[in-house]
């Protein structure tokens, strides 16, 4: 039973996407259907086999480390703050993000960052069918965050289409930045994560491609990567630093508003209609989490979590998801945690018009204008990446 609602979950997006088509004429189904059964193997071997098991491990053992060493700063620096053995989620889960950023780069200065997402993006040219550009974004995207990306290609802003640039666009918001990925590892489990990475970025190529198809001449299929201002290694360590540590500060002060605003809207409806804001939402998006084959009794539960990722931030649901996960079977809870990993959000929205403005304020026009439709496409990324995940789990 799971399985037959699970594909009807896959007909019903692909429906919605080729609802919101541009031109259905451009799409390119042999290279959608090499990505969907892409994502599928890749699925089954990350979170079905032990060759996966070991992958996953490792990784998580690799970001645990990372986490063990940026302790070291935090401790040094906040020690006297917390008692042993407390919790504090801004110095355990936020500030390790200030390191995680500090690697990221020393791996761009030393060109190693580049050579990698060039090379990855070259491969995934050959399967997606479109350009260098947009292969290349979507590993960028994946590995130095969706505001900073568009610095390494802002040479060729000025002289994309809006269809090129809405793919640019939903690449990024269909991904997370690498500096943040060991903090959602300590708020779920890094399985998860590591699969929802993965699957993004071969969904996000899927739904652009429905949504937003054409071909790009083999004139127009240039990358032009910028190069960093000339530094010496240690201005770039401070720079990193600096901007590792306001990434720590906005989450901060995004979740404490977030969340108190929440609790309060909780309140108000609760003493109105006698059901909280997330309760109501939840039943708004019980349906979708239906077709993720989440049982009929968890549904409106993880329809809230969902809801709450879209009208907030991912931080703030997997902070949600962490207090009631006990009332999940764990294939549900697997489900709900594939689909909070991306940036997928209201408030994303502006992030990525205003990292495009301040390069080419006309092009940052055009990204506001298409910005519901970037919204659009970016949650059916997250919405198949859930599904693909229900396929296995």
């Amino acid at each position: 039973m799971n399985y037959l609602i699970s594909v009807l979950g896959l007909a019903v997006v692909f429906v919605l996407a080729l609802l919101a088509s541009s031109n259905r004429k451009e799409i390119k189904y042999k290279n959608i259907l090499l990505m969907l059964i892409i994502q599928l193997v890749l699925a089954y071997i990350l979170l079905n086999t032990k060759f996966g098991l070991i992958i996953i491990r490792a990784i998580a053992r690799l970001f645990e480390k990372l986490l063990e060493y940026a302790g070291e700063g935090i401790n040094f620096v906040f020690g006297g703050l917390m008692n042993e053995g407390a919790y504090t989620f801004f110095l355990n889960v936020l500030l390790p993000i200030v390191f995680i950023s500090v690697l990221i780069g020393i791996l761009q200065y030393t060109k190693i960052l580049p050579f990698i997402m060039r090379g990855i993006g070259f491969v995934l040219s050959k399967i997606n069918g479109m350009g260098k550009l947009e292969s290349y974004n979507g590993v960028a995207s994946a590995i130095v965050g969706q505001s900073e990306v568009f610095i390494t290609v802002k040479k060729q802003l000025g002289r994309l289409t809006p269809q090129r640039l809405y793919t640019l666009c939903a690449s990024a918001m269909s991904t997370v930045s690498m500096s943040i990925v060991g903090a959602y590892m300590t708020m779920i489990d890094p399985r998860y994560v590591v699969t929802a990475i993965v699957l993004n970025l071969f969904g996000g190529f899927i739904i652009v491609s429905i949504i937003n198809p054409y071909t790009v001449g083999s004139h127009e299929d240039i990358l032009q990567i910028e190069e960093a201002e000339k530094q010496s290694f240690f201005e770039m360590l401070g720079e990193y630093i600096m901007d590792g540590f306001k990434v720590a500060i906005i989450v901060a002060a995004m979740l404490l508003g977030f969340v108190a605003l929440i609790a309060l809207i909780n309140n108000l409806f609760a003493l109105v209609f006698n059901l909280t804001f997330q309760q109501i939402l939840g039943y708004v998006f019980s349906p979708i989490a239906f077709l993720m084959s989440i049982p009929s009794d968890e549904i409106v539960n993880a329809g809230g979590i969902m809801a709450t990722k879209l009208v907030t931030n991912e931080f703030v649901a997997m902070e949600q998801l962490s207090k009631v996960a006990d009332q999940f079977s764990t294939r549900t809870l697997g489900i709900i945690s594939v689909f909070l990993v991306s940036f997928a959000n209201f408030s994303s929205i502006g992030i990525i018009a205003g990292a495009v403005k301040g390069l080419n304020e006309e092009q940052g026009n055009v990204v506001a204008r298409f910005g519901l439709k970037l919204l659009y496409g970016a949650t059916l990324v997250s919405v198949l990446s859930a599904i693909i995940v229900s396929f296995v789990l």
